[in-house]
């Protein structure tokens, strides 16, 4: 795809997020827009996912950061990642936890590390499996750096 019809196609997955009144339209822009990895597209998406309700549709928001891997994106992710963790965990979205992780493991920022330590201690097994992989691809040596701190 030449850079005109990419840009036309970006614009055209840009509106359909913000204007179309069907969920499940903005959640396949949305992924549209994360597998065409720009980095322009980060500022997008965070506008997006501050105003957006439906909650199939913030999740591709966020799977769209992580394809994205702009460091950028942490943070409001964090800020998605602390909401779950307030709830008690028989409450909290086993899925959006899932697309967090996965997201903030693309991401690669060390940043993420310390909201994510709190998952190491899950009762659920598999999201405490991927937890510790996140640690490991964004920190291969997370375990002694958490035995010398």
């Amino acid at each position: 795809m030449d850079h005109k019809a990419q840009n036309e196609a970006y614009n055209k997955h840009v509106k359909i997020l913000f204007s179309s009144s069907n969920w499940k339209d903005r959640a396949i822009a949305a992924q549209a827009i994360g597998q065409m990895k720009e980095g322009r597209a980060t500022n997008i998406l965070s506008r997006a996912l501050k105003s957006e309700k439906d909650i199939v549709v913030i999740n591709r928001i966020i799977e769209a950061m992580g394809e994205i891997r702009d460091p950028k994106a942490t943070i409001l992710i964090i800020d998605f990642l602390k909401d779950e963790l307030e709830k008690p965990e028989e409450e909290q979205n086993k899925t959006r936890l899932f697309i967090i992780i996965e997201s903030l493991m693309k991401i690669g920022d060390k940043r993420a590390l310390e909201h994510l330590g709190i998952l190491l201690d899950s009762c659920h097994n598999d999201i405490r499996k991927l937890t510790e992989e996140a640690f490991e691809c964004i920190d291969p040596n997370w375990k002694m750096n958490v035995k010398t701190a």
